[in-house]
């Protein structure tokens, strides 16, 4: 069975292997930080004796890291799972061990209930409790079906092991980097304070130790992660309190990381201090995703925004002033219960008014549990699926015109990966997309300066200029 039998969009954990270690196949489904606890739970893994294959039909674990943001997310983990249970089924007749995990956000919400629709299920653990997972599957071989899904007292990031250098090494110069989780906010549309929990900053001191070991290993480039990333608070080392902006500084004096990012900000969490940074710090990048989510005050207030259009504008005002070269990401939603076609107009209007070099767009769906899951007031499906096709196509030509804007121009490169043709390779722009060139003479993690001579439908052509 190949990876892509499970269906939905996903990421395998894969690396190369001993012929008589235990082998685990990772699959990771939604947002970037699943694919960071991903990485971290693969790491967890090793020192129990777990390498990775990308060979699922040779796996005597399989995880599926799941994601719960969106609309029948859970149905489609259920499906995985039946396919897996046939797989169990002809391993158990030929005497092998195949151990069937669920972890993430499904598992944290739905927690007895995945056990008790899906039989052949082992192990579900929540994204608190990952650093267990050694002691889960322990349980499991003495014959438990194990869940795992409390808030955790202990920080599983003080039990959760970095990878050695030569195995960070092989996952590339760019890396992920987990700083803040759970989220304060109860926007009505969101399951993340439920499965995730409250805002929880990590210390400055793991922090900077998990950045300076990824740097060790080659990293140029850390995006830093977070569901309300932006809303980082810790402790100095001289017992003063640091916010993100802080914390950025500090890692840009770390001798060869070149490139900073951060994701995902809320507008409320977006201080003076961490504009400054964008104006002062040369390797945070010039791209910021800040979501909106929604045009009309009326709706930002059913959807517990707590700000305004007007003044996401003005801040995207004050952001633009601090760094002229700035490119903006959003995330929409369409369709949340109530909205009229004015509420529409107003979303559009926003998206004229900002101008996205990037977004991310969605019909509105029910999360159980969520305050929007009981508003009465639904918006017919026809009615979702028109504002978002009108949606999309003005953010595309927006894109598009951001991607056309840059022919002519010479930026900076980070080399990241080998191209399809002999002797290309790919890099991210500052703006983070990707960028093909010829670079016979140069290698992954170079810097380079080009020339941008052409776009494409999701990248960029250069030369080296």
């Amino acid at each position: 069975m190949t990876q892509d039998t499970l269906g939905l969009d996903a990421t395998p954990i894969a690396m190369a292997h001993g012929a008589n270690s235990r082998k685990v196949f990772i699959k990771t489904y939604g947002c970037q930080m699943n694919v960071y606890d991903s990485l971290r739970m693969s790491d967890a893994l090793a020192k129990d004796g777990y390498v990775q294959t990308e060979d699922m039909g040779e796996a005597d674990l399989v995880l599926l890291n799941t994601c719960h943001i969106r609309e029948k997310a859970a149905e489609k983990v259920y499906s995985a799972l039946g396919r897996l249970r046939d797989m169990k089924k002809l391993r158990e007749e030929e005497g092998r061990e195949f151990v069937i995990g669920v972890a993430g956000c499904v598992a944290q919400a739905e927690g007895e209930e995945i056990l008790r629709r899906a039989p052949a299920v082992d192990v579900v653990i929540g994204p608190q409790t990952y650093h267990r997972l050694p002691q889960a599957l322990a349980r499991v071989r003495d014959g438990e079906r194990v869940i795992e899904t409390d808030y955790a007292v202990e920080d599983k990031f003080e039990h959760l092991p970095v990878a050695e250098k030569a195995k960070l090494r092989s996952r590339g110069v760019t890396a992920f980097l987990t700083v803040q989780e759970g989220c304060d906010k109860f926007c009505t549309f969101c399951v993340v304070p439920y499965t995730r929990g409250s805002e929880v900053s990590r210390p400055v001191s793991q922090i900077l130790d998990e950045a300076m070991k990824l740097v060790d290993a080659g990293v140029r480039e850390i995006t830093l992660l977070g569901q309300n990333v932006n809303a980082w608070r810790s402790t100095g080392p001289k017992g003063e309190e640091w916010g993100l902006a802080e914390l950025l500084y500090r890692l840009a004096e770390i001798p060869g990381l070149a490139r900073l990012r951060y994701t995902t900000s809320h507008p409320r969490d977006m201080d003076d201090r961490l504009i400054e940074a964008h104006r002062e710090l040369r390797a945070l990048m010039p791209y910021l995703h800040l979501p909106v989510q929604a045009g009309s005050d009326r709706i930002l207030k059913a959807m517990n925004r707590r700000h305004t259009g007007e003044e996401y504008l003005r801040l995207i005002e004050r952001i633009r002033t601090a760094r002229p070269d700035i490119a903006m990401s959003g995330d929409f939603i369409v369709g949340f219960p109530g909205e009229t076609d004015q509420d529409f107009e107003d979303t559009l209007a926003i998206v004229e008014a900002v101008k996205y070099a990037q977004a991310f767009s969605f019909k509105y769906s029910t999360r159980p549990g969520t305050p929007g899951a009981d508003l009465t007031d639904q918006v017919p499906e026809d009615v979702k699926a028109e504002r978002l096709e009108r949606l999309q196509a003005r953010l595309l030509k927006q894109q598009n015109d951001f991607a056309q804007s840059l022919v002519g121009k010479t930026m900076d490169v980070l080399l990241e990966k080998p191209g399809r043709m002999p002797g290309q390779l790919i890099g991210r722009s500052p703006w983070l997309q990707s960028v093909n060139l010829d670079a016979k003479n140069m290698k992954i993690g170079d810097i380079i300066h080009v020339r941008i001579t052409a776009t494409g439908p999701n990248s960029l052509f250069a030369e080296v200029a």
